[in-house]
């Protein structure tokens, strides 16, 4: 047994992207994608001196871990994810309570009560369409500009969303129905949808990628992904439906963290200014930080329907809303 904990420990250290080897540095399980990861560790290298190592993982793998690890924490800090993620592991004891100096500007959406984890951008859920996929299939066909368009039968097979299983964006999807439509009549969605849906990849960055290649004509998605596409030169039109649903990416330490300092430190770096610059200019998503200045062509909050949507309720059902999703949609 001896032997069999020690390779599984090996392999978890070798499976972090380190950029330097010292027994100081802060290791991070990242969310967000690795173009970004590297960015903002390399800068927080840069202004701090401290060393880091990652491991980029969907949401769902990464909180199962540091759930599993909550006694022996392989990691410093996890980076990324829907804030019903981190009600989940703050609810199995897995996150450390830390009020960072530059919180005290945030809007109350992005800050945990007992402070276990803190929003560093804005997270807008929205339709994608390949305009030009879209007009090949269906040339006299209106594109779908809300959430109920999707369930138009014309468009089987031809609509790409995130799994809710391994993907906080999937899951956000889910809960923005069930809490828009109640319980009842979103599952009557949720059940209809799921027959026009060709494609549930695990990533959340996996639809805009494929609606941007013209793999699909209509896409589930973050608008700030959509949104960068557009920006590269894809054919893709972002659309936010009323009644869509906004929330937070996160950060937060880890419970019982050996590093505990550094991890801070972190904390305090994601929240800068500095940090949600970059984050903006890489991703197209929308700062918290009030001094921060959201890129051109990202989406606004300010002009976008949202419900008011229950965090609390998310995280508390969602292993509930899951197994239901397994058993009868997917």
């Amino acid at each position: 047994m001896k032997k069999i904990f020690a390779l599984f420990a090996l392999a978890i250290s070798l499976s972090f992207v380190s950029c330097s080897k010292t027994a100081q540095e802060l290791h991070v399980y990242s969310i967000i994608h690795d173009e970004e990861t590297e960015a903002l560790t390399k800068l927080f290298t840069e202004k701090t001196g401290i060393p880091v190592s990652y491991l980029r993982a969907t949401t769902g793998e990464l909180v199962n871990r540091i759930i599993a690890e909550k006694n022996d924490p392989q990691a410093d800090v996890l980076l990324g994810g829907a804030s019903s993620y981190h009600i989940q592991a703050d609810k199995e004891g897995a996150l450390e309570s830390y009020s960072s100096p530059l919180a005290k500007n945030l809007p109350p959406y992005a800050i945990a009560e007992n402070n276990t984890w803190t929003g560093f951008c804005v997270l807008l859920l929205g339709i994608g369409i390949n305009e030009k996929r879209f007009a090949e299939k269906y040339p006299n066909t209106p594109v779908p500009e809300t959430w109920d368009g999707l369930l138009n039968p014309e468009f089987s097979g031809e609509i790409v969303m995130t799994n809710p299983i391994a993907s906080s964006t999937g899951y956000l999807f889910v809960q923005n129905q069930l809490q828009r439509l109640g319980d009842e009549k979103g599952w009557e969605y949720l059940l209809h949808l799921s027959k026009n849906v060709g494609q549930f990849p695990d990533s959340g960055s996996a639809p805009a990628k494929l609606l941007g290649s013209g793999e699909y004509a209509i896409g589930i998605s973050y608008l700030h992904a959509l949104a960068k596409y557009k920006a590269q030169g894809f054919n893709v039109k972002p659309i936010a439906p009323p009644q869509t649903v906004g929330d937070v990416d996160c950060v937060s330490i880890m419970k019982n963290t050996k590093n505990l300092d550094a991890a801070k430190k972190f904390i305090d770096f994601m929240l800068s200014k500095e940090a949600q610059d970059l984050m903006s200019r890489l991703t197209f998503t929308t700062p918290v930080n009030p001094e921060s200045s959201a890129v051109e062509g990202s989406p606004s909050i300010n002009n976008i329907d949202l419900i008011n949507y229950d965090v609390q309720k998310a995280s508390n059902e969602k292993t509930a809303v899951l197994e239901k999703w397994t058993k009868e949609v997917k």
